[in-house]
């Protein structure tokens, strides 16, 4: 028995019988031989983590643009939270935790530059729209390694279902949607008040009196919830109060922060910036690099070029619209 082999034994033993079990993945796109040390979920995991992809969120838009200070949250360290809040549920409740933090790890590869607001560009542009999720399991199955990562069946499905429109097919699906919702609430909470432009005194009673009077706390106190209310059962519950206070803290942050705040009215010029560099790319997909070049024939020139823009990160698109838009001084 090799070391996969007697790791598969103990989940099968440890597991709660709601876990999806390594050794029961419905597989992948293309059958490869299997590792020796790791489970398939671990390996998909690594995967992710060695990918380039993974690794340009650390350039990419949280919720604040371009922020000057290094403890504001960007995509990455988003993904990583989410990663830890999905990993503790996971253990508590005695899922796969490979398979929760593969899925974590994995569900904001899709993401375009400038958050949300690049988002909202590519659906506008895009003749069949643009979602984060689509895109991310788009990422993991196609563009990365130009051929795509080869991720299992379970993975696939919890990245591309992570968004609440959506319902995961396995409890460590549902684990990352809550998660995520979790994160970046909270996140964005602590980045507020450290932007100057939050005083936890305005935060809704619900979300300092339910949730908890600090960051830690209200993770905390939430986390605890599901996993008291999820235990031996086949699905993934909130309680109604916690439920509520989650909903009134989204809400105060949409209409506080997410619209209309300071540092959000930078948005529109990166909607901008990015509607300029798809029009130009579009009209001269010859110089975009080659991997996207090759994808114009197998899908089409819109598809390739929103590919390319979807991959940027903040910076580069920044660098790239100066490149190609903004005149350099004239030097003899």
């Amino acid at each position: 028995m090799n070391i996969r082999e007697r790791t598969e034994e103990i989940e099968s033993m440890i597991l709660s019988p709601y876990a999806v079990l390594s050794s029961k993945t419905k597989g992948r796109l293309k059958d490869e031989p299997k590792c020796d040390i790791r489970t398939e979920f671990q390996r998909d995991r690594d995967r992710i983590i060695h990918s380039k992809a993974f690794r340009r969120l650390k350039h990419k838009t949280q919720v604040f643009i371009s922020p000057l200070g290094d403890h504001y949250r960007t995509r990455l360290t988003h993904t990583l939270e989410v990663a830890q809040i999905a990993r503790t549920i996971a253990r508590g409740l005695r899922l796969n935790e490979d398979l929760t933090e593969a899925i974590a790890l994995g569900h904001d590869l899709g993401h375009t530059p400038f958050g949300h607001a690049g988002e909202a560009v590519l659906n506008e542009i895009m003749p069949d729209g643009f979602r984060h999720n689509e895109q991310s399991l788009r990422v993991v199955d196609i563009l990365e390694r130009e051929g795509g990562l080869n991720l299992t069946w379970e993975v696939r499905d919890g990245i591309l279902n992570h968004t609440r429109k959506n319902t995961p097919a396995t409890l460590e699906g549902k684990i990352i949607q809550w998660a995520d919702r979790i994160a970046y609430i909270n996140h964005d909470i602590d980045d507020a008040i450290r932007a100057g432009i939050l005083d936890v005194n305005d935060l809704p009673w619900e979300t300092t009196h339910i949730l908890g009077l600090t960051h830690s706390e209200r993770i905390n106190n939430i986390v605890v919830d599901i996993i008291n209310n999820s235990i031996d059962k086949d699905d993934i519950i909130v309680s109604e109060t916690i439920r509520h206070a989650l909903d009134v803290s989204w809400n105060y942050m949409y209409n506080n922060i997410y619209v209309g705040s300071e540092p959000k009215k930078e948005e529109e010029k990166a909607k901008n910036l990015l509607r300029e560099l798809f029009f130009y790319f579009e009209k001269r997909p010859e110089l975009m690099p080659p991997e996207y070049i090759d994808l114009i024939d197998r899908y089409s020139l819109k598809r390739a070029v929103c590919d390319y823009i979807a991959g940027m990160t903040d910076q580069y698109a920044i660098q790239m619209f100066r490149k190609i838009f903004i005149p350099d001084s004239w030097k003899k």
